[in-house]
C-alpha cells in the first residue's frame, strides 16, 4: 500500500511538473504596408485561415489595423515563430516587415493591394479604409 501511495505521489509530482511549464503567447505588431483596403485585409484573413487550418501553427488571433498599416498577431511561441508567421504574409502576397512578398503571389493581388510605389493603394476620393456597405 505504501508503495503505491509512492507511486500515485510521483506521478502527481511528475504531471504537476510537466504542466508547470506553462506555455507563453505573445503579441507581435507586424508591418504590413501594402494591407491598406478591406480587400486586402479579407485577402489576407482568408490566406492565414487556410494556413492555420492546415498546420495547426498556433497562430490564436490577428488585428489588422488598416490605416497604420499594421497586423498585430497573438501567437504560441513554442508551436510557431514570428519569421514564420512573417513568411505566411510574404506567401500571401503581402510585405511584412523586412521580408518582401512572394512575387507570384503578389502579381495576384488587385491594383488597390499593390505597393503605394507601383501605384496600389488608396485613390483620391475612395476611402478604402472603411468597411464597404
Amino acid at each position: 500500500m505504501k508503495k503505491f501511495i509512492l507511486f500515485v505521489i510521483a506521478i502527481i509530482g511528475i504531471a504537476s511538473i510537466s504542466f508547470s511549464q506553462t506555455r507563453k503567447q505573445e503579441w507581435a505588431t507586424i508591418k504590413t504596408p501594402n494591407v491598406r483596403c478591406w480587400e486586402c485585409k479579407q485577402r489576407l484573413e482568408d490566406y492565414m485561415a487556410r494556413e492555420i487550418a492546415q498546420t495547426q501553427s498556433g497562430i490564436t488571433k490577428m488585428q489588422i489595423n488598416l490605416l497604420s498599416g499594421t497586423t498585430r498577431v497573438q501567437y504560441w511561441t513554442d508551436r510557431v515563430s514570428l519569421n514564420y508567421i512573417q513568411t505566411a504574409f510574404a506567401n500571401a502576397g503581402f510585405d511584412a516587415d523586412s521580408i518582401k512578398a512572394n512575387e507570384d503571389s503578389y502579381k495576384k493581388l488587385p491594383p488597390a493591394c499593390k505597393r503605394i510605389e507601383e501605384g496600389g493603394g488608396p485613390k483620391k476620393g475612395k476611402p478604402c479604409h472603411q468597411q464597404p456597405f
